[in-house]
């Protein structure tokens, strides 16, 4: 049974503050020790569930935050290929998605650092007519080769959003918003033990839950914060302006959904 993992950081256990997962920050180092160790759970757990190959996708900001040697050895890692190959390592021969260190949609209440790909620019996000976020997203990319979802961690809101759009996969709440900017944390080494069972108990599922499948073709419309930020993109083949704020694409494929 493969397992394919892909990473975020704002949601990973022990990160409280925003500074903790920008790359410029001092406070990165030690966000970034507190991701590999939800990580290293993660994985740990598959292969106790009975994985017979992991690959860990380093999602957070295009990838390069993880340090190789401090990683669990078992398994593969990689990183996105540009915002249109979001997962390239993915394919139909994967037994389950988990995902890891996520975090809630833009516009959630007590959402940790809830934003959809830019929090300085994308204010909504919707397929076929449904909010959609990050988790969302990843849900249908791995829809279309037929994987689904089985795991997701992060805080609370962001728990809750998954149950929503996935059912009753496993979730792992290692937080719990305050408002956006912060967050109370279960201590690291309890956050950790309780993603590793929950990766565990997420490799009973196998078989078990479907995937989440959104029918073609995708209508995809994005509002911006301002009309400015949708000029540029409004004129490109494709796009259609819905108002000033909005743009809408309509696409068959959907390793398509970040085309804007």
């Amino acid at each position: 049974m493969k397992i394919y993992i892909i990473t975020d950081m704002e949601g990973v256990s022990g990160i409280c503050n925003e500074q903790q997962v920008q790359r410029d920050s001092p406070a990165y180092a030690e966000g970034r020790q507190l991701l590999i160790g939800d990580i290293n759970a993660a994985v740990a757990g598959a292969f106790e569930g009975g994985a017979t190959e992991v690959v860990v996708n380093d999602g957070h900001g295009g990838g390069f935050n993880l340090l190789l040697e401090q990683m669990d050895s078992r398994a593969r890692y990689e990183r996105p290929n540009g915002g249109l190959d979001m997962m390239p390592g993915l394919d139909a021969t994967f037994a389950g998605l988990f995902c890891v260190g996520y975090h809630a949609m833009a516009g959630t209440l007590d959402g940790f650092l809830d934003h959809t790909q830019s929090s300085a620019s994308w204010f909504n996000y919707s397929v076929n007519g449904r909010r959609t976020g990050e988790l969302g997203q990843c849900g249908i990319w791995a829809g279309s080769y037929g994987v689904p979802v089985l795991l997701v961690t992060g805080d609370r809101a962001a728990c809750e959003e998954a149950r929503d759009f996935f059912g009753e996969i496993e979730t792992v709440a290692v937080k719990e918003g305050i408002g956006r900017q912060h967050a109370r944390c279960l201590h690291p080494e309890v956050a950790r033990q309780a993603i590793r069972a929950g990766a565990r108990r997420a490799m009973e599922r196998v078989g078990t839950v479907p995937p989440y499948r959104v029918e073609a073709p995708l209508t995809i419309r994005l509002e911006y914060y301002r009309s400015d930020m949708a000029d540029a993109v409004a004129r490109r083949p494709g796009t259609r302006r819905i108002n000033a704020r909005t743009v809408e694409r309509v696409v068959d494929d959907p390793r398509l959904l970040l085309s804007f």
